[in-house]
């Protein structure tokens, strides 16, 4: 595989064929059962399923294909809402399972996997959740067991890797074996149905377009909230942060999208080149700037929804340096984008979970209505991600009245509520897109290496520059909306977080 940039992705990806076997890593194990299993019985649910499609999957635990399919279907029952659950459905689901126990460390059991997956001539798709550390071992095992023929696709759940050197290293692992155009990495925000919508609301209406640029939009916000703290995730956390954890993947991807140029189709190879135009086009925030466009933070002991709740160090068990916040002020330098900062703020404990895009327009150039006692309100376009999905214009409009005292506007939204507009049509969890893609081979939603390398590089600067200025995370009560350094990040530009 070249490893030049300017080879990958670059050749037609035509849509192949679907595979007619799964096989799930990590089958036992949290995103499976909250996510993976349920997403798959929706797709079986509504027909979409390859027929002869068969599920295999593994994970360590000692089980047998009647005991794995016991609790598959227990975590269905868990899982998805009641009145999705058919008994037929979940039972033809059900029969599509099989499970073969697996230490994924040990190259000699993979034969046995092999033995179960069978013939991979009409296809074969492999999602591998994985630890990181095993990821090379796991690529060899499938080597040497004849799982990675000309019709095998991967598919890779983050992190893939820490940094950029690591993140090669994984990378090079992987193309040894499977070739760019049957790698597929998953970031899940990517099959939300409202991250879609961003395309459509951009490309497929004249309105937005013409404005998307530096003449009309004063700021771009990005935020990642959540609620909870480390929730089981001790092991992985504290060696990562928000930094890496979020913003490298999820919200560089999301700025990407709101970013980039047309692209002059929807297909794999040109929405991609687009948005890694714009990874590149981020201006770096080194040593020399990570002071004035960067704040860490890290929660203490507060409450969060009226429930008091530990510091992370308490959670921890040990104190940390890591950051459990991160508020950042982006470029992209560009013609379109030139002048208009990107805030991006994510982090844990914060006062409500929520994941928003907001567009700050300008201000018209000149008010009519001054004169009359009206003021005037920019407009803003904010589009929630979760927990609801939904797109909301606030527009100026005139209250009513006879105005005899002068002319009164008001900001009135214009909501494009998802779950209104589309009430005749189930909402879909993220890997249900995502899983059905990699079944039938559509890498349009998933991410490209040289995205991976271009987000990393970006990422790596701003840690380097942390460390270059000794900076470290500055305490937050939990419950509140990170450090105070985070709303002077964006107050002394004039401008507020959108809460």
């Amino acid at each position: 595989m070249c490893p030049c940039n300017s080879c990958w992705g670059r050749k037609p990806l035509v849509l192949k064929e679907s595979a007619n076997t799964l096989l799930l890593f990590g089958a036992t194990g949290d995103l499976a059962q909250r996510m993976l299993l349920p997403s798959l019985y929706g797709l079986d649910l509504d027909g979409l399923l390859p027929p002869a499609l068969r599920i295999v999957a593994t994970a360590r635990s000692d089980l047998d294909t009647e005991a794995f399919r016991t609790a598959a279907e227990g975590a269905l029952k868990r899982f998805v809402d009641a009145d999705y659950l058919k008994d037929e459905a979940v039972a033809r689901f059900i029969a599509r399972l099989s499970y073969v126990a697996l230490d994924a460390s040990d190259i000699a059991q993979y034969g046995r996997l092999a033995e179960a997956v069978g013939s991979t001539e009409k296809g074969l798709a492999i999602f591998l959740s994985t630890a990181p550390s095993l990821f090379k071992t796991t690529i060899a095992g499938l080597q040497r067991a004849g799982l990675a023929g000309d019709n095998v696709r991967l598919a890779l759940e983050k992190p893939l890797g820490t940094d950029l050197a690591s993140s090669r290293d994984i990378n090079d692992a992987v193309a040894a074996v499977f070739p760019e155009e049957r790698t597929f990495r998953i970031d899940h925000y990517l099959g939300k149905e409202t991250v879609q919508n961003l395309l459509a609301l951009r490309f497929g209406n004249a309105l937005f377009e013409p404005l998307w640029n530096a003449g009309h939009i004063d700021h771009v916000q990005i935020t990642v909230a959540e609620t909870v703290g480390l929730e089981g995730r001790v092991g992985f956390y504290d060696g990562t942060g928000a930094l890496r954890d979020m913003v490298q993947n999820h919200m560089l991807q999301l700025l990407a999208l709101v970013a980039m140029e047309p692209p002059n189709q929807f297909s794999a190879t040109e929405v991609r080149d687009e948005k890694v135009k714009v990874l590149r086009a981020l201006r770096p925030i080194d040593a020399s700037a990570v002071e004035t466009n960067s704040v860490t933070g890290q929660y203490q002991a507060g409450a969060i929804g009226g429930s008091a709740v530990p510091a992370y160090a308490e959670e921890l068990g040990q104190p940390s340096g890591t950051e459990t916040f991160v508020a950042l002020k982006a470029h992209v330098d560009n013609w379109r984008w030139k002048g208009v900062p990107f805030y991006l703020r994510t982090g844990k404990r914060l006062p409500q979970r929520q994941s928003m895009i907001v567009i700050q327009f300008k201000p018209v150039p000149h008010s009519i209505f001054a004169s009359k006692g009206a003021a005037l309100k920019a407009n803003k376009l904010i589009i929630n991600l979760q927990p609801q999905e939904n797109i909301r214009l606030l527009t100026m409009a005139k209250q009513p009245g006879l105005d005899r005292d002068g002319i009164r506007l008001r900001e009135v939204p214009l909501d494009l509520g998802m779950a209104n507009a589309f009430a005749d049509t189930r909402r879909r969890i993220a890997y249900e897109r995502l899983l059905l893609d990699l079944i039938e081979g559509d890498p349009t939603l998933f991410v490209r290496r040289d995205e991976v390398e271009a987000q990393w590089e970006w990422i790596d600067a701003i840690r380097n520059g942390w460390a270059a200025k000794a900076m470290t995370p500055r305490p937050y009560a939990a419950g509140n909306w990170g450090p105070s350094a985070a709303i002077a990040l964006t107050e002394r530009d004039g401008v507020s977080w959108h809460e």
